[in-house]
């Protein structure tokens, strides 16, 4: 996302981070319920750079992780890849990048998009109470089941949003396993993403633990 697409920022824009290791349709439904259940001006896209809860994993170049969420997320205008985390020097929290969107757009309300397992470890993030007070919670539900949260993240007060999701397989772990095997894992990721995957040749060392 460039500074002029920032300074036209909306009222209610999505926060959809990751490692997108890489990106598959289940990060686009889960991105396509927001839109739809939080009546969204925006979404945006931000791959992580280095994720500090995943410090022992190798991640695909930055480069390539944006490149493939680019392909992805064409077909909806609506969507906005933003790179900042791939740039930012040290480990990647999202309390940052919350506190840079909200001082860039003050007004705007975020809404911070998550998967069942991150909104039931959030209360190990950095400074998660404080991010509490400065975003919407939208918390997939997938396959029907309510969010549930931590014990600790329970008893704190947060604005929640949940997010009707269908019980999908995909997973970006599943996926690299996959890859190495060869096989054909254009139904996860879709066609666009696929060819990147090949053209590149990526993932096709053993699948990082």
């Amino acid at each position: 996302m460039t500074a002029d697409q920032r300074a036209r920022a909306p009222a209610r824009i999505g926060l959809l981070g990751g490692t997108f290791d890489p990106p598959h349709l289940a990060h686009l439904a889960l991105a396509r319920s927001a839109l739809q259940v939080l009546h969204l001006d925006e979404l945006w896209w931000l791959p992580a750079g280095q994720p500090w809860q995943k410090a022992g994993r190798s991640l695909a170049d930055g480069v390539h992780r944006a490149a493939m969420v680019r392909l992805l997320i064409q077909d909806e205008p609506r969507f906005c890849l933003d790179e900042r985390e791939l740039s930012r020097p040290g480990p990647t929290f999202t309390v940052d990048t919350v506190r840079e969107c909200r001082a860039e757009h003050p007004g705007t309300a975020f809404f911070l998009i998550l998967g069942q397992d991150q909104y039931g470890r959030l209360d190990t993030w950095r400074e998660w109470p404080a991010l509490l007070g400065q975003v919407t919670l939208a918390v997939a539900a997938r396959g029907g089941q309510q969010p549930m949260p931590s014990p600790a993240l329970a008893v704190h007060p947060h604005r929640l949003e949940v997010l009707p999701l269908p019980d999908m397989p995909e997973s970006s772990t599943a996926l690299r396993e996959a890859l190495t095997r060869g096989d054909d894992v254009s139904p996860m990721v879709g066609q666009a993403v696929a060819g990147y995957i090949s053209r590149h040749h990526l993932y096709r060392g053993p699948t990082p633990t």
